[in-house]
Parts: structure tokens; sequence; C-alpha cells
């Protein structure tokens, strides 16, 4: 199997907070859903793929390989969407497309402006009267506009109204219709990764807690519910987290080692992570 996104080993140590020897692959051709709470290390670990901070240990190929100031043609084939827009405020969006023409030597002015188009995006603004939205469909945009084979996005959909978020994620999934180009994408809203994900990285406190196709990662796991006797009754190793309330309780329970006798709902990716996080707390 070919990756275009391997991380080995890697860890930063910050005076309050480790990002603790994390480790996952992204295989070609696929999407990859990068999620957990605020200050868990997903951005951490994205800006040290990228080389924008310097690692303490472990290893990062892209596409094969290392991303480094030496290696500058690599950039060419990464799409970067960050959660902040770092475009000079006074610019408008001909001018950040002359700006980028000259950092990108496969830039393409036509697809920049299809964008801009399709994004509604008013060219005779500075960046700064623009929106936070419009500001994410901008980066979006240049991301998209030249010749990125993998796309590293934090918060890409962070600001946008369902209606584009949608839009953009179909985008997205043209985008990996060429089985070369692969998306690492982070986003607090879970729901977006359901509909196009292949694979699933959860991080919490710094530590990656699985990694795994998120086919596989659904059909694993079921929501079980009872009183909370009928829960307390459940293998222990079978059970990955309890929620307890006045009427009962309910638990996230491995599929196959639940009881006959219990009803069984399916498990969402956040149903996942809450009660992931609910057990370590």
């Amino acid at each position: 199997m070919e990756y275009a996104l391997e991380v080995r080993n890697l860890t930063k140590q910050y005076h309050d907070f480790k990002l603790d020897h994390v480790s996952f692959s992204l295989p070609s051709g696929c999407v990859m859903g990068f999620i957990g709470e605020n200050g868990a290390g997903k951005s951490t670990t994205i800006k040290l793929i990228l080389d924008l901070i310097r690692k303490d240990g472990g290893e990062v190929t892209v596409l094969g390989e290392k991303l480094t100031e030496k290696n500058a043609a690599l950039k060419e084939h990464i799409g970067v969407v960050m959660d902040e827009c770092n475009f000079p405020e006074t610019m408008k969006i001909s001018e950040i497309g002359r700006m980028l023409k000259r950092c990108y030597r496969t830039w393409d002015e036509m697809r920049f402006e299809k964008y801009r188009k399709q994004f509604a995006l008013p060219d005779g603004k500075p960046v700064r009267e623009f929106s936070k939205g419009m500001k994410m469909k901008l980066l979006i945009a240049a991301a998209l506009s030249h010749d990125s084979r993998i796309l590293i996005l934090d918060e890409a959909t962070s600001g946008l109204d369902p209606i584009v978020r949608d839009e953009i994620l179909d985008i997205f999934l043209d985008f990996i219709q060429d089985e070369t180009h692969s998306i690492l994408i982070s986003s607090h809203i879970l729901s977006d990764l359901e509909k196009i994900c292949d694979y699933i990285t959860f991080i919490h406190e710094g530590k990656i807690v699985f990694s795994e196709e998120k086919g596989e990662l659904l059909e694993k796991y079921v929501i079980v519910k009872g009183s909370q006797q009928e829960i307390g009754c459940l293998d222990p190793d079978a059970v990955v987290g309890v929620r307890r309330n006045s009427f009962g309780a309910e638990a996230l329970v491995d599929r196959r080692m639940v009881p006959g006798s219990f009803v069984q709902d399916a498990a969402s990716i956040e149903d996942i992570m809450l009660y992931f996080v609910k057990k370590e707390k």
C-alpha cells in the first residue's frame, strides 16, 4: 500500500503539553479525519507535519519525501488550509492571485477565478472586509489552484453555513477522484467527516487513541441501554465508556461482546469519541 502521509513517533514537548509519540498513516487516494477536543494536539501535529515548528523527535514523510526547507519543490504539491487566514488584510483577491502565481510554478489562474466565482468572493474588497467564512473559502480556493496532491486542512469548514459546507465537501470528494490525491482534515464538525472520510484518527491529550478505517470503526462499536444494574453486568473488557442518569445507563460497547438480550443502537463517530474521552475521565 502506498501512503500519502506517514507520521512516526512524532513528539513535541511544551511546558504544559506533550505530543507523545504520535503515529498514523494516510493511504494514497483516501480522506482521513483527524479528531479530538480543543487542546488535544491536532493543530500542533499539523504544524509539525508541515515543518512550521521544530519537532523534538519522530519522522514525517509527505508523498514519500521529507518536507524541509531544502525540499521546497515538495510544497508545490501540498495544499494547506489552516484555521486562520494569513493573507495580508489589505490585499484584494486579484492581488493575492498574482502573489501566489509567483510562489507556485503550477499556479492555475483560471481555476482560481473559477473558485472565486463559485464561492461568490468579491474581487473589489480587501481581505479585512471578508467574513470568517469568506476567508476560509478564499484559503480553500488557493489550496486547490496549484498542483496539490495532498490537502492538509485544519478546521477548513469552520465558520461556513451547512449549505456551503456541503458544497465544499463535494469539492473535496471530487478532488480525490484522482487516486493520486489524498486529504487529511481536522474538524469539530464530525458529521462532515462521517460523510467523506475513509479513515478516522483520534488524538486525546497528545496521544493517538485509535487510527482506523471508518467503516470498521462504525461496525466495531454499538450503544446499548438498560438499567444501571444491567449495564454493570457487561464484560468490562467490552465497555469503552458509560453514561449514567436517573433513568438508567447507556454504554459504548464492542459489538462482538454484547449479549443478545440488549437492544443495540448504531454509534456515530461523535459518540465513539465522547465515550472514549469519558472513559479517560
